[in-house]
């Protein structure tokens, strides 16, 4: 192996009584993506801030081209050639994409930005990157999240004498597309020598984009090696410290009485009619690409989005929803895809996240929850098998996977009838998800009625009775759990392809009914 640019050997780090990290070592090899895993809670994130100086280690060795560095600062590290692009990209986005790449570096004359120049130098910078077709001009806030992505890379590469960059969850707010443009950027920052490290939840890209890996497990070295000693099985073992025989729950369920009947729902004037039912005790899928609606359809029947015409039951009751509370009321619940903006109230604690949907059910004039409704919500927690010190602490600091399963608990303390997941494994580490599949399982086993939107198609596949397929906002078709992925693409894409199978026909809708306005 080549010398490192960047070594860390033996580091740790406590917070207090939590050893985050337990003497730790990380090589960073020019030309080499180095793919940092683990769970969430295995000291990655600690590690990330330890190397780009945002945390002082307790102890160790932190070296730059084999010289000591005693106590980096963020700065110290960026001048030295450490860069990092965050998931949470560091951009302005009010700001012009020029003044964005030189930001406190800006060149002037007599105080005042020299233009030209400034716009000289970021067109060199964006096309570096790829951005051809991007002004210096744009204001960022107008660009698309992977344009952006790379606006942030080409940031970095601005900076002096770079000679690693830190790749933090790059990818989790891209589409497929996006995601594939942005690792084929990365191959070539590997052809130039860059050293690398990569982190992502998504096991297919450390296959795809990986040279080495390193494993966290507990805040300690699990093992490290060449990725291509590696499969799935073996990685996730390393990962967890256990064996994940089948993430997905293996029964097939067989659909009851319809817990939710939606037919007729358009979402705006002119567009297409929707029709859907889930059974209780059945899981429904809902697949398409990036901008078939998906999402959408989910916040209309929820509630949260207006809707031209159509007609809802639950449990064979109408109901005309007027908001989320009257939806919430009848018995269904939504987790968001953005569990942090549209879910989790973060300056609370979990136990106040838990009770806040139930407020006006189990609380005195609706302001404080009650004691036995307090005592549920533990037990919900406990059932969940929450990793928290204590439910008091903020739900900040929880771990992706453990602030779903706070919302769950949120939702199931209203006693739903149906439950909607929108991307429910999305920044979650695989053993994470496989908790969550199984929670999941589990709900439909009880008699909800379940139903999950994602992007990701073995989740999809994995975890559905039936898959309902979306484009352009309509019913592109619908596929039994043992479609394949090539059945779910090919009516995505409305491309041709092998014949679908035959899928599950319809309850008849109720008769009668009155069209409802938004």
């Amino acid at each position: 192996m080549s010398r490192p640019v960047v070594e860390l050997r033996d580091v740790s780090k406590a917070f207090g009584p939590v050893q985050a990290l337990r003497e730790v070592s990380l090589r960073l090899v020019p030309g080499q993506v180095n793919c940092l895993a683990g769970e969430n809670g295995a000291g990655k994130s600690t590690l990330i801030r330890v190397l780009t100086g945002a945390l002082r280690r307790d102890g160790g060795v932190y070296e730059i081209d084999g010289r000591p560095v005693t106590a980096p600062t963020p700065a110290h590290l960026r001048a030295a050639g450490v860069q990092a692009v965050y998931q949470e990209l560091s951009l302005l986005p009010h700001l012009s994409v020029a003044e964005n790449l030189f930001m406190g570096r800006l060149p002037a004359r007599n105080g005042v930005i020299a233009r030209g120049r400034l716009r000289a130098r970021a067109r060199k910078a964006l096309d570096e990157v790829g951005l051809t077709d991007v002004s210096p001009n744009t204001i960022v806030e107008r660009l698309p999240a992977a344009t952006r992505q790379l606006v942030e890379i080409a940031k970095v590469l601005t900076a002096d004498s770079v000679k690693v960059i830190v790749f933090d969850e790059p990818t989790t707010a891209l589409t497929e597309t996006e995601s594939q443009r942005l690792l084929e950027h990365i191959r070539r920052l590997r052809e130039r020598g860059m050293a690398m490290l990569y982190v992502t939840h998504r096991l297919e890209e450390m296959f795809e984009i990986g040279d080495w890996v390193t494993v966290l497990r507990d805040g300690a070295l699990s093992e490290e090696g060449p990725i291509g000693d590696y499969d799935e099985d073996r990685l996730i073992t390393a990962m967890v410290g256990r064996e994940i025989s089948s993430l997905y729950p293996e029964t097939r369920r067989h659909a009851g009485a319809p817990a939710l009947r939606v037919w007729g729902l358009r979402r705006f004037e002119n567009s297409p009619a929707i029709d859907l039912h889930v059974g209780s005790g059945e899981i429904l899928g809902i697949g398409g690409l990036l901008g078939s609606g998906r999402s959408g359809l989910l916040l209309s029947v929820f509630g949260a989005a207006p809707v031209v015409s159509g007609e809802l039951e639950i449990a064979g009751r109408r109901v005309k929803p007027s908001g989320p509370r009257t939806m919430m009321n009848a018995g269904v619940g939504l987790l968001t895809e953005d569990r942090k903006v549209l879910g989790l109230l973060p300056e609370l604690s979990i136990r106040e996240n838990v009770t806040i949907a139930a407020l006006r059910a189990g609380s005195r004039r609706g302001l404080l929850p009650g004691r036995e409704q307090v005592e549920e919500a533990d037990r919900l927690l406990d059932s969940l098998r929450l990793r928290a010190g204590s439910y008091a602490q903020p739900v900040s600091t929880l771990s992706g996977g453990n602030q779903q399963k706070v919302l769950l608990a949120r939702w199931l303390l209203t006693k739903p009838k149906v439950l909607m997941f929108d991307e429910p494994t999305k920044g979650i580490d695989v053993g994470a998800k496989g908790e969550l599949y199984t929670i999941i399982g589990d709900l439909a086993a009880k008699g909800l009625g379940i139903i999950v939107v994602s992007s990701y198609l073995p989740e999809l596949l994995g975890l559905a009775d039936r898959i309902l397929v979306l484009r352009d906002g309509a019913v592109a078709g619908e596929l039994p759990g043992s479609a394949t992925e090539e059945d779910v693409l090919h009516l995505a894409s409305g491309t041709r392809g092998t014949q679908a199978p035959a899928a599950a026909e319809e309850p008849p809708p109720s008769p009668g009914g009155v069209s409802r306005d938004a």
